[in-house]
């Protein structure tokens, strides 16, 4: 257990979570729950309205028990019928995870406390301009004050969710014994830590799958791709020509690709460390690549009227500013080779291939600036950094009000 020096007041954390989707709303409630109780010290109670999908992040969990506790927090089982409770079993910091609507027995609850609670709307991720004037804003609720806690990428804003160890997971997954280890551990042949790339692959169903693999197949260096079982292995199958299954390596002249089972967040975290570029989708993956250090291509969640392109666009503003300083004056721009990637990757409009429809040309670009990606990718870490984390920031907000 992590735990850092002057800890501060220990107060009642209640988080509430609704699982929504692909589990990654769960994903960042589990993070941050443990972080505040193994780092902070906090007391903290995880309230769930889906244990069965939970139970997939935290095998140990018992989905018949209302109420239990796992690594230290108390998780709670949130239902329809939400029971009554006292004013005193509410917590003194109470987290409105992604706008899930605290349950109307709750906020009366609250609403009769001698104390009132520090009660937090903790935002989805976003890089548009107008979430630092936002962020830490506050809405009258029943006689309370409700404030609306954005995570985010530049000041004035609540950072990112990570661990402070969490940077120097990709030091020791380069050592060849780690990756041995790490890819034993799921009944794959060790030689493959060998490959010159090690690439993975977490994505929502794509039709830029099949050139992406095209040009790995025929790239000059052997590539390991580990692809998460999931949302894109119809695609991989398509390509493929067969059905695959997890555990199961298969070879397409440069290309290995490993179908990886489910994993814990811990595991996942060490394969995106131990990869030389990371395909990431949704938050938590993109997150968690971005503060490893690692290059990193986002699949970012599609929503109607292609608004998810204005707030891929807006992060890309802020992710791809200094890159200059990596570039070589007999190579492509870095920037402008990295927004048409990400663009093309989430099939934007007028995101055409960069060499006009050579897509194994463009690939194998992207490839080749890696080493200069990388760089760009460790100070882009650095800056995210200095914001402080998500946990420690909220932690701080909330030990001045309560």
């Amino acid at each position: 257990m992590t735990v850092m020096p002057d800890l501060p007041p220990v107060r009642h954390w209640h988080l509430f979570c609704r699982v929504i989707d692909n589990f990654g709303d769960i994903g960042v409630c589990w993070r941050l729950a443990r972080q505040l109780r193994q780092q902070h010290g906090q007391q903290v109670t995880l309230w769930v309205d889906d244990l069965v999908s939970f139970c997939a992040l935290c095998p140990a969990l018992d989905i018949n028990q209302a109420e239990q506790q796992q690594q230290g927090i108390i998780i709670r089982h949130w239902t329809e019928d939400f029971a009554p409770l006292s004013p005193q079993q509410t917590g003194d910091v109470v987290i409105e995870a992604f706008a899930c609507e605290l349950p109307d027995r709750y906020i009366a609850a609250m609403a009769q406390r001698r104390q009132a609670a520090c009660w937090i709307n903790l935002e989805y991720l976003s890089a548009e301009d107008w979430v630092p004037g936002f962020h830490l804003s506050q809405s009258p609720v029943h006689n309370m004050s409700k404030t609306f806690f954005f995570p985010g990428f530049v000041a004035g804003t609540g950072g990112l969710l990570y661990e402070p160890e969490l940077a120097l997971l990709p030091q020791h997954m380069a050592q060849p014994l780690a990756r041995q280890a790490f890819l034993a551990e799921f009944g794959l042949a060790e030689t493959l830590a060998g490959c010159a790339l090690q690439i993975s692959l977490f994505a929502y169903e794509n039709p830029a799958l099949e050139g992406l693999l095209d040009a790995l197949a025929a790239h000059p260096q052997s590539v390991h791709l580990l692809v998460p079982a999931g949302r894109i292995s119809a695609g991989l199958d398509a390509w493929l020509g067969e059905v695959t299954a997890a555990g199961n390596t298969y070879r397409r002249a440069s290309l290995n690709i490993s179908v990886m089972p489910f994993m814990s967040q811990q595991r996942y975290d060490q394969l995106l460390a131990m990869c030389d570029l990371n395909f990431v989708r949704g938050e938590e993956s993109f997150v968690r690549a971005q503060m490893l250090g690692k290059p990193m291509l986002w699949h970012i969640y599609r929503q109607e009227d292609d608004a998810h392109l204005l707030k891929l666009d807006a992060f890309l503003q802020h992710y791809l500013h200094g890159t200059k300083r990596f570039e070589s004056g007999d190579k492509p721009s870095l920037s402008s080779l990295l927004m048409t990637a990400f663009r093309y990757w989430n099939q934007a409009p007028l995101a055409v291939p960069f060499n006009g429809s050579d897509t194994h040309a463009d690939w194998c670009e992207v490839l080749q600036q890696l080493p200069l990606w990388q760089a760009h990718s460790q100070a882009w870490q650095q800056q995210l950094l200095a914001l402080g984390d998500l946990a420690s920031n909220l932690v701080h907000y909330a030990t001045d009000r309560v």
